[in-house]
């Protein structure tokens, strides 16, 4: 089966194991040994695919530091998929309803490159009806993987909490930080595209922005943490567990509610939650369950095999 990944990333064909940034998209790419094309460049491709797969880029919403990207919306994104795909999917980007920050128009245009999709994919068991119920199509969770050949481990356990996102409402920084606070340790943040300068004014130390690799040797010397995010990738709650740390987080992301049972909350549910993070730092037995439990549940359903063999099993049945 031949599958080409179509992004705003700029570079073509395959992904090597040892990229040093092997975030979620392209760690998908490399699993299934796909090729990739930049979406703007799908003009030039002479190669035929059984399945494409689209991730709509966040550059079409206007944030801090981006503008809208027109050079994609007065592109022929549809006619060019359907030229060199058999089928063609449609991967959820972020949570399911951010693309609605849009102009309308932009919107529209969102909704057209969906609803010409053979089918969908998403990232959370909540998102499947959404999308099915906005297209009348097959959707299915794509969940995160990762390529783990070169990270390391420091072995070690520092002071301090980290939580999974800044001050913003898709990452609910600000719910995170009231949990964290529990451990009474320091508090250690991310930098993301959308880490907004007045939170320097809060008693919070964060990292630089760094590569995947990086990342994951900076989250290993650390002993617990807090993503109360809103549902997407969760790719965070899922880096977690490959350490064996233990994540206090919102039960409606996939990735949290089956690698951390024992310390998922329902949305909104921070007082659940202080009192989850309060028996983490006072019950030992506690977090040592709860250590081994999310690392086993790791090895069970999130290892790179089992998400090609659970992704393979989707694309044959779409052909």
């Amino acid at each position: 089966m031949k599958i080409c990944f179509f992004t705003e990333n700029g570079f073509l064909g395959k992904v090597p194991r040892n990229y040093s940034n092997m975030r979620t998209d392209t760690a998908w790419i490399c699993a299934l040994n796909a090729d990739h094309c930049p979406i703007g460049n799908m003009h030039n491709c002479t190669e035929k695919y059984d399945i494409g797969i689209i991730i709509i880029p966040k550059l079409c919403i206007p944030l801090k530091n981006h503008v809208i990207n027109k050079s994609y919306v007065e592109y022929p994104i549809v006619d060019q998929l359907k030229r060199i795909c058999k089928k063609y999917a449609v991967m959820q980007e972020s949570t399911f309803w951010y693309w609605q920050d849009a102009t309308i128009d932009l919107q529209l245009w969102f909704y057209n490159i969906y609803t010409n999709a053979d089918f969908l994919f998403c990232h959370n068991h909540d998102d499947i009806n959404y999308f099915k119920g906005l297209t009348d199509k097959n959707t299915y969770i794509l969940q995160s993987t990762m390529i783990t050949d070169y990270v390391k481990n420091q072995n070690i356990k520092n002071d301090g909490v980290i939580i999974g996102g800044n001050f913003s409402s898709i990452y609910r920084g600000f719910d995170s930080f009231i949990v964290a606070q529990t451990f009474d340790e320091p508090i250690y943040v991310p930098s993301t595209g959308r880490k907004r300068d007045s939170e320097s004014l809060l008693p919070v130390n964060h990292f630089p922005w760094m590569d995947w690799l990086e990342w994951m040797k900076t989250l290993s010397a650390f002993k617990w943490t807090v993503q109360l995010g809103t549902p997407a990738a969760g790719t965070f709650n899922m880096n977690s567990s490959y350490f064996g740390i233990p994540c206090v987080g919102y039960e409606n992301l996939h990735t949290q509610k089956i690698l951390h049972p024992s310390l998922s909350v329902k949305e909104g549910d921070i007082y659940e939650a202080r009192k989850l993070a309060s028996r983490l730092v006072r019950d030992k037995d506690f977090y040592k369950k709860c250590s081994e439990e999310t690392m086993e549940l790791y090895n069970t359903h999130f290892t790179e095999q089992k998400f090609v063999e659970k992704t393979i099993k989707i694309l044959e049945s779409e052909l």
